[in-house]
């Protein structure tokens, strides 16, 4: 595996970020006493984390994203720290939040979140910027920005819509109510529901079912997924095809058929 990238180091003020088993890189939103709720400082520090991914795609072959704690998974900006901001700080703050999620959707290896509580407003979009997610049965989702005299800037009315259907969104977005986790599981926000405490776990273990397949073929079927989505479907079977015939030449597609034609489990290296 190519060495861990510098950016990931730390020290971190907002972050908690490790390795809980090879090839897989764990970030936790570290603000418990404010419900992990981001301020300026921890989008600096997951732009930094979600940038060093991205110029070094092979460090990682999935990244988890989750909070500390069990009541939330992230309640939004922190509304504190923008108490008192002048209109240019915060746009000058906004900007930075808009780089941070652009740079979770950029993420290369895919990214799942294990939404462990609440995920309010920013958390929410947080979330829908991940490849997939997992949530504890006792979680709440909301885009409350409405009720404050903002409105979803994370993504919230590009990816929540897309995911749930133009109809259920807007009344979601235009209401700013929350909907429980067997409505998010049902609509399609999450994939699967946890017991409280058994989220991680969980996503942890389909981390490394996606970390045992071969690498470039997970990073190039995320990118034909994100990209065709964007197209007519005839032009996003012509990106596919672009796509897989990068495999062809790869040693990891050589090593699938001789794992199969030897029984054996094959072992893939990224090249």
């Amino acid at each position: 595996m190519p060495p861990q990238p510098a950016a990931l180091a730390g020290p971190f003020d907002t972050l908690e970020v490790s390795e809980p088993d090879a090839s897989i890189l764990l970030v936790v939103l570290n603000r418990p006493e404010r419900a992990n709720a981001f301020t300026t400082r921890m989008a600096e520090e997951l732009l930094a984390v979600f940038l060093a991914m991205e110029a070094e795609p092979d460090a990682y072959r999935c990244v988890v994203l989750t909070g500390t704690g069990d009541r939330a998974f992230c309640a939004g900006a922190d509304l504190k720290e923008r108490d008192g901001m002048t209109d240019a700080d915060f746009a000058r703050q906004h900007h930075l939040f808009e780089r941070c999620f652009r740079s979770l959707l950029a993420c290369p290896p895919p990214l799942i979140a294990a939404i462990n509580g609440t995920a309010f407003a920013g958390g929410l979009e947080l979330a829908l910027c991940c490849d997939f997610a997992y949530a504890s049965d006792a979680a709440r989702f909301a885009l409350t920005e409405v009720t404050r005299g903002i409105m979803p800037g994370g993504g919230g009315t590009q990816n929540l819509p897309r995911a749930i259907g133009e109809r259920r969104a807007k009344e979601a977005i235009f209401t700013g109510r929350p909907f429980t986790a067997e409505d998010a599981l049902n609509w399609g926000v999450v994939n699967r529901l946890c017991p409280p405490g058994e989220v991680l776990p969980a996503v942890l273990e389909t981390a490394r079912a996606i970390r045992d397949n071969a690498p470039l073929s997970v990073r190039q079927a995320k990118k034909a997924i994100n990209t065709g989505l964007q197209m007519d479907r005839a032009s996003g079977m012509l990106f596919e095809i672009e796509a897989y015939y990068q495999l062809i030449p790869t040693e990891d597609r050589l090593e699938g058929i001789n794992a199969y034609v030897e029984k054996r489990k094959p072992v893939f290296k990224g090249r």
